[in-house]
């Protein structure tokens, strides 16, 4: 069985649900605010055309509602439908009926709506908070200070700082209960330092495996045999926005590279400024047997 992952870009991939109702049209806004830009602009787009289009089938049920307009001209229409929606007005076609003035009235306020509608779904997806945090693409487990100690570490991507930043670790894993039954649970891995006061560039954080660990005796194939995961998360605020911001990422158990320790990315320069290499954020160094 392939590795599964819960949380990270691929969930929607690897877990297939069954048995829940989940309406497309009863959550709207979240669906709105959470696919990509592309898709967004598709749909809005979309939207207006068909809009434009069902408003103009109404004009052409009477002849004669739109004044100037060819005869039957569903163009003409539907260009006439969207001077009217844009409330643009260039004065050749205008309505010919009573008729037409009561479509009018009521595309103008669907197309008031959904100007204020649209205004505020793309001002909502700009002012989210995001966090720009890069995670290592790998975690090691490797001596320190004579201990095996798991570690990962992240990075601020912007030219900013991220206050009170706070890391948090858990293991999931598949298990048996005393009943044979089998369930998926979690265990917070204690860090060595889980909060930062400012997170302005990158740290390591580190999870000591002693006899109270989670991992305490495992294995990367007993780890893998467990469909186990460790999902990281990172919190903070932002001092640009004022605003709280979160991350995260998970590593399967083929992505937690044993025996390894992280590549240095901490250096000098010769003026005395520090400087920090993240071409080298994801790379490993092999630990020799005798340490």
């Amino acid at each position: 069985m392939p590795p599964i992952r819960l949380v990270g870009s691929s969930t929607a991939d690897d877990i297939l649900t069954v048995g829940l109702e989940r309406p497309w049209h009863g959550d709207m806004y979240h669906l709105a605010l959470s696919v990509g830009w592309g898709r967004f602009l598709v749909a809005g787009i979309g939207l207006y055309m068909l809009a434009n289009a069902i408003f103009a089938v109404f004009y052409l049920l009477q002849d004669g509602s739109i004044a100037n307009a060819r005869p039957g001209s569903f163009a003409d229409a539907f260009f006439f439908s969207i001077q009217t929606m844009a409330t643009i007005g260039y004065g050749q076609m205008a309505p010919g009926s009573l008729y037409a003035n009561l479509i009018v009235t009521v595309e103008t306020a669907f197309g008031l709506i959904l100007l204020a509608v649209m205004t505020g779904l793309v001002f909502a997806r700009f002012s989210r908070p995001t966090a720009r945090v890069l995670f290592s693409r790998v975690a090691v487990i490797g001596p320190y200070n004579g201990m095996p100690t798991l570690s990962f570490r992240l990075a601020n991507q912007r030219r900013n700082q991220i206050l009170q930043a706070e890391v948090t670790a858990t293991l999931l894993r598949d298990e048996l209960t005393d009943e044979g039954t089998p369930i998926r649970r979690f265990y917070d891995l204690p860090l060595a330092r889980y909060r930062t006061p400012v997170f302005a560039l990158s740290f390591t954080v580190m999870h000591q495996i002693d006899r109270e660990s989670p991992l305490y005796g495992l294995t990367a194939e007993s780890l893998a045999a467990m469909h186990a995961e460790l999902i990281v998360t990172a919190s903070g605020i932002d001092e640009t926005i004022a605003d709280h911001v979160h991350a995260r990422t998970s590593y399967l158990p083929d992505e937690i590279h044993w025996n390894h320790r992280f590549a240095d990315v901490m250096g000098w320069t010769r003026e005395g400024r520090r400087v920090i290499d993240y071409s080298l954020f994801h790379e490993t160094v092999a630990i020799s047997g005798d340490g």
